[in-house]
């Protein structure tokens, strides 16, 4: 599942690849997926999209914003899979959930294994999507402030008990992050998935905080992680420390073994010892 890193990484590599482009043609899927949402015909998907300019992507969440000009945006979201360019004279996939050819013969295609969202909105109605109107500040946004982040806190007090794995990983209260993310912030800040953020000190909010940001844009920085791929099938190369690869290792600060639970639905890799 792209998270918001990869998200970022492939919507830079769209304006860098594809924008200013004229498309051809477009069409929707050659293969049924119950679980791919599109808010549009094919037949008026290939209508609307032809002779669209490409326009500047940029990534919100985890979802990516394409707009076709003039008037429409191409919204993909919440989706893992492949979004792969394919240079002029490649060979087409044979399954694809989204298929775009551009003017010089190039394409690019989007398919998903689990659910996404492959939708074509006209300009400003793409913000009244449901998980898009009501997406809070994202780790990217220069609002992304030590005292937003308090506040968010706060507020999360006051209405529910959460903890540190819920605050990072449940109703997008931060867009973008997701548990595979959540694992090696929640190491870099020292705090058990468990702990309740009610409990947390300011040194620790601080902390969090810091781990957020330097996990997201490390990630970016290099591209994506290890296991996802970017538009031109090349793997991330950030190297999660905190997954299945650790359990049963020792912990790079204390020595203790890493440990793998399960908790608010998924693995959590944590130190018995430094996580608390």
């Amino acid at each position: 599942m792209f998270e918001l890193p990869e998200c970022v990484v492939l919507a830079r590599q769209v304006n860098e690849t594809l924008k200013g482009k004229i498309i051809q043609e477009g069409r929707l899927a050659n293969s049924p997926h119950k679980f791919v949402w599109y808010n549009r015909s094919p037949e008026a998907f290939a209508s609307l999209t032809k002779l669209k300019l490409m326009g500047e992507a940029y990534a919100k969440g985890r979802w990516i914003f394409i707009p076709l000009e003039p008037g429409y945006v191409l919204l993909l979201g919440e989706f893992g899979g492949k979004m792969y360019y394919h240079p002029a004279g490649s060979r087409a996939p044979k399954k694809y959930h989204l298929y775009i050819t551009l003017e010089d013969d190039s394409f690019f295609t989007v398919t998903t294994q689990m659910w996404g969202a492959m939708e074509l909105h006209e300009e400003g109605e793409g913000q009244k999507r449901e998980y898009v109107k009501r997406m809070k500040t994202t780790p990217i946004e220069p609002a992304f402030s030590l005292e937003y982040f308090s506040g968010l806190i706060h507020d999360l007090v006051a209405e529910k008990n959460r903890s540190v794995k819920s605050l990072l990983t449940q109703d997008q209260i931060i867009p973008g992050l997701g548990n595979s993310i959540a694992q090696d912030i929640m190491f870099r800040a020292l705090l058990h998935p468990r702990h309740p953020i009610k409990d947390l000190t300011i040194d620790q909010i601080k902390v969090l905080y810091d781990a957020i940001l330097t996990t997201t844009h490390e990630i970016i920085d290099r591209g994506g992680r290890y296991d996802e791929v970017d538009l031109f099938n090349h793997s991330g190369g950030y190297v999660r420390m905190m997954d299945k690869n650790a359990a049963g290792n020792p912990c790079s600060h204390c020595g203790s073994i890493i440990e793998k639970m399960q908790y608010l639905g998924g693995a959590c890799y944590f130190c018995p010892s430094c996580q608390i």
